[in-house]
């Protein structure tokens, strides 16, 4: 019986039993074998069964720990993030779903609506619009018949969803993770998997009126974004948005001397002078590219063009050629600027640099192009927003075309500084940096399972009253471990509970931040605790304006 239950506890499920029942009957059958010779004999042979038995037993043993370690060892698998991913701490997710609801709120206030889209899409839906970083695309394997890839932005999906649907008319937003097999820049806030934050507008409208209202949403999630705090005003508040227009870009080309069969190309080594300087574009036209070497040297001279949007425009009028080629396009600037400054002097058209430099590689947008870089001169992140205009993609795939424009906006790039700036908010504000959202900690003075039960009944009361709240689990805890909780935690509230509390039916109500503690009767509690945490709220926010 012993040997059974050792060989069951080894082998395991049903084997084990199987094995146990097999010795056991080897056993029985050596004592009944012995069972009709002499005393003697019957003696030795047992005492020899009893040391086979033992050994089999101690060999079954060892053998079950060495196939039970290879198997652990041969299981072990790497904790490593892949490259170009990371993980989430529940404080930077907090920080995160913050920016998120930010970013929603500004794009809910313009009346756009929310869609979702597949992660992946057909590879041909997706081939063929990035330019040169069509190569980043994600390519997946055969499944069941279909050639898939990762989505690489969200401006594909969004244009197949158009024509899938028979949508003419959408303003929507898509917050959601795209992938690109780019090198990662963990500094640059390069990533390849990442979100983006994209709000477009489809239909035909007034010319340049959706174009106006797309910046100035940016320039509103921008400053949104920056007013949580001075920490965040210092890191974000400061920005300008680059625009310029694919027709003019191409009109330069042209003026210049580019063939038209190389304005993509040319267009793309342009895209590279907010990373490379002059000399290295240059010396892509004239080498891979194969552009003269005068040619380059025009191009050369416009694309250094930048500043308030006006001057720069009046200055390119005065361009007997380029007016020529682009009287057309000019004149949309004109109308778009008019109506930018409609939306206040300052808040959108006195962020805009007129910037002949700026190209955006990717191969879809036809008008109005733009990016939001900052201007501290403290960061080394590149673009933290862009978009523009694309009125042929919808086209191609159901072979009428829909106007759109729209911005997407970097939000890894942000979120990066928006975590510094959350870090020295804490510290400046002596807490930790939060966690969770709970908003009271239920502790008690005193022990065992009634008082146990007690802060768990505290709690669901509070839970019942839209309060976040967790209850301290250990049947005897000490309070100076609780509060010291509530303190690492940033939870701001404490409910204390006592013998005396319990028999008159009320709770002391601890403030952490101003170390005030109040008797509230339990039935208030919930409401008191919401009240008090509005006023928190208000007066936070008054002291940020």
């Amino acid at each position: 019986a012993r040997l059974g239950r050792s060989a069951s506890a080894v082998g395991g499920g049903r084997g084990g039993r199987w094995g146990a029942r097999a010795m056991a009957g080897d056993v029985s059958g050596t004592a009944a074998a012995t069972a009709a010779a002499p005393d003697s004999a019957r003696n030795g042979a047992q005492g020899d069964g009893k040391a086979d038995a033992a050994a089999a037993a101690a060999a079954a043993v060892a053998t079950a720990t060495a196939t039970a370690t290879a198997t652990t060892k041969a299981r072990k698998r790497s904790a490593k993030v892949v490259k170009g991913a990371r993980d989430f701490l529940p404080e930077q997710m907090i920080m995160r779903e913050t920016a998120f609801r930010i970013v929603t709120a500004v794009f809910e206030r313009h009346g756009a609506v929310s869609i979702d889209t597949p992660v992946f899409e057909l590879k041909e839906t997706l081939t063929d619009q990035y330019g040169e970083d069509s190569k980043l695309i994600y390519e997946l394997k055969d499944q069941g018949g279909e050639i898939l890839a990762l989505r690489y932005d969200l401006t594909v999906p969004f244009a197949r969803f158009l024509a899938a649907h028979k949508i003419q008319n959408m303003k929507r937003f898509h917050i959601a993770r795209v992938y690109r097999r780019d090198q990662p820049a963990i500094q640059r806030g390069r990533f390849r998997e990442f979100y983006q934050c994209d709000l477009d507008i489809a239909g035909a409208y007034p010319l340049m009126v959706p174009d106006a209202e797309i910046l100035a949403v940016l320039v509103e999630l921008l400053d949104a974004l920056a007013a949580r705090s001075e920490f965040h005003r210092k890191r974000l508040g400061q920005f300008a948005i680059k625009l310029n227009h694919r027709a003019l870009l191409d009109a330069v080309f042209t003026v210049c001397g580019v063939p038209s069969e190389k304005l993509r190309a040319i267009s793309s080594a342009v895209d590279k002078l907010d990373k490379e300087p002059w000399s290295v574009v240059r010396a892509e036209m004239v080498g891979p590219k194969a552009l003269d070497e005068s040619v380059a040297d025009r191009i050369g001279e416009y694309v250094t063009i930048r500043g308030e949007p006006r001057e720069v425009l009046e200055r390119l009028r005065r361009d007997p050629a380029l007016l020529a080629a682009a009287k057309e396009t000019l004149d949309e600037l004109e109308r778009l600027f008019a109506f930018l400054e409609a939306f206040g002097p300052q808040r959108v058209l006195g962020r805009v640099s007129f910037d002949l430099s700026l190209a955006r590689g990717l191969d879809y947008y036809t008008g109005v192009i733009f990016e939001a870089v900052l201007t501290d001169g403290k960061s080394s992140l590149g673009s933290i927003a862009a978009g523009g205009r694309y009125d042929k993609l919808v086209g191609a795939f159901s072979g009428r075309d829909t106007p759109c424009v729209g911005c997407s906006l970097g939000i890894e790039r942000v979120m990066a500084l928006m975590e510094e700036a959350e870090v020295e908010r804490a510290a400046a504000e002596k807490r930790a940096v939060r966690a969770s959202k709970t908003e009271v900690l239920v502790a008690s003075v005193g022990g065992g399972e009634l008082m146990l039960k007690e802060r768990m009944r505290l709690a669901s009361e509070l839970w019942a009253g839209g309060v976040r709240a967790e209850f301290t689990y250990a049947e005897k805890p000490k309070m100076p471990r609780q509060l010291a909780h509530a303190l690492e935690s940033g939870i701001p509230l404490v409910a204390i509970l006592g013998e005396d509390e319990l028999a008159q039916n009320v709770v002391q109500l601890k403030n952490l931040a101003t170390q005030t503690q109040e008797k509230i009767p339990r039935e208030e509690l919930a409401a008191v605790v919401q009240a008090k945490l509005q006023s928190a709220e208000t007066e936070h926010g008054r002291e940020q304006s």
